[in-house]
């Protein structure tokens, strides 16, 4: 049953719920005045299609409807879950929630974008206040899965669990705070951040491209995987935090830092980090940026997705629980029709995956068929477990043929048939599709091996007999065109 997301306020905050919504298979129904909202969402959403399906590696689901109303009370009707991202001003938040109070269910959770205002703040005087938390994102939100949850004693544990629920339902990470404070957590630590760089600027010890790069050649990419504290334990070596806080401690009474102090916040200041910026990144536009900072983003989270740390590895979770719904099957149980090829893969292509020519490459046609290769060895019981005991099948032949272009963003699936499962031996037969247009086929032959000897071995009696039923059963399909075919034959 496809669920409901109300969005009250439509600008980049705004813009980037809906879309990570939506996207999500969610409808949903937007409340924005300004009567560019819709140019201003579009914009975002434009972004989101291009970057957030090639981030996992199993598709998502069909897209759900977006739809604007005129009124507070029409934009919630229905609605599962209604996000606030209206300008950071109390009372207007409070003019919201008074409306809220008055048209949204029962069952709903109402959430607030606020990067400052506690929930204790926006709860005041609501008979409602049980429903309303706290949940501060990051910017884009399509991407970024950090949500901040903030709670009070007015929160039931019903509305919290259903909170932490639909944001990690969506490909988010709820970060439940049980204790208000002002700017929450991650706030907090821009705000020291900022206001240090801030200083360095005015002084002149650094330019705003020199406190830029200081982050994202350093640190940061640290931060990005590890967070502070797991970055220092490794800094600490063998010995741990404890010898890194033993050796570092006495740094906090060093005067390293101005953080209790703030500079003056004047015009000569804003001119100086104005000129500085244009000078450093003037060049490109906001949305060539913002591609920029997206691939970038994909990127990172793809290469941590490899290693299941981090931000990936949360994404894994994410795919591995929408696999069933994209149609992918991990045993025979699973399988709708084992007379029929077995779909192994159901994606889109990555912004990673393409080359000089804006065409997948090569070499990903052979990565997207030894992805498939990997399903159906753990459909018939090749699984990680089985791989961890010893056994496994290694590709000893490989033929590919390349039929027609696909670009990125472009949906593909591949179907699989077992042309021989006999001994040692798997012989595999994979079909690249996009929708019903082929652009490719794979040829595999692979031996089972012992990986102790690292000798071809017989498989274990379930691989093998699972392997060996959904040969036969692929045996009555008639020989696909290509099996076996000679480099240079004629088609």
């Amino acid at each position: 049953m496809t669920k409901t997301a109300a969005i009250i306020g439509g600008g980049v905050i705004g813009g980037g719920w809906a879309a990570r919504f939506l996207l999500n298979g969610w409808n949903v129904r937007v409340f924005d005045p300004d009567p560019e909202a819709g140019r201003k969402i579009g914009a975002v959403l434009d972004n989101a299609r291009r970057s957030l399906p090639g981030l996992g590696n199993v598709a998502l689901p069909a897209e759900g409807q977006l739809s604007w109303h005129a009124t507070i009370a029409e934009a919630v009707e229905g609605a599962d879950w209604v996000q606030e991202s209206v300008p950071e001003r109390l009372e207007l938040k409070q003019k919201v929630y008074g409306e809220l109070q008055q048209h949204v269910g029962q069952g709903a959770v109402i959430g607030s974008s606020t990067s400052g205002y506690k929930p204790s703040q926006l709860q005041d005087g609501f008979a409602n206040a049980a429903q309303i938390v706290v949940a501060h994102p990051f910017n884009p939100v399509y991407l970024m899965p950090l949500v901040e949850v903030v709670t009070t004693e007015a929160n039931t544990p019903e509305v919290i669990a259903k909170a932490k629920e639909i944001i990690t339902g969506i490909g988010m990470y709820p970060l439940h705070l049980k204790k208000e404070i002002d700017a929450h957590v991650a706030d907090r630590f821009l705000e020291a951040v900022w206001r240090e760089a801030l200083w360095l600027v005015k002084d002149g010890i650094a330019t705003t491209e020199e406190i830029d790069n200081a982050i994202r050649y350093g640190f940061g990419i640290r931060w990005a995987q590890m967070g502070l504290f797991e970055t220092y334990r490794v800094a600490g070596g063998e010995a741990g935090m404890k010898h890194f806080l033993a050796q570092f401690g006495p740094c906090l009474s060093w005067p390293w830092t101005k953080l209790m102090d703030v500079p003056e916040y004047n015009d000569e200041l804003v001119e100086l980090i104005a000129g500085q910026s244009d000078a450093q990144s003037g060049q490109y536009s906001i949305r060539e940026l913002e591609r920029i900072r997206d691939d970038n983003l994909v990127g990172i989270m793809r290469a941590l997705g490899a290693n299941d740390w981090g931000a990936g590895a949360l994404q894994n979770a994410h795919d591995a629980a929408r696999m069933g719904e994209a149609g992918l099957a991990r045993s025979m149980a699973e399988v709708d029709d084992i007379t029929q090829p077995v779909q192994t893969l159901n994606r889109v292509v990555p912004l990673d995956w393409t080359d000089y020519n804006g065409h997948m490459t090569e070499s990903r046609y052979l990565d997207a068929f030894a992805q498939s290769t990997d399903r159906l060895m753990e459909i018939i019981g090749c699984d990680a477990e089985y791989i961890a005991n010893g056994g496994s099948y290694f590709t000893a032949e490989t033929h590919i043929r390349h039929l027609d272009e696909v670009h990125a963003g472009d949906p593909i699936q591949v179907r699989t048939r077992v042309i021989l499962g006999q001994g040692k031996k798997m012989h595999l037969w994979h079909e690249m599709f996009s929708g019903e247009r082929l652009l490719a086929t794979g040829e595999h032959m692979l031996l089972h091996v012992d990986l102790k000897t690292r000798r071809s071995a017989p498989p274990a009696p379930h691989v093998e007999a699972n392997l060996v039923a959904l040969a036969e059963a692929h045996a009555a399909l008639p020989a696909p065109d290509g099996l076996g075919r000679a480099i240079g034959a004629s088609r």
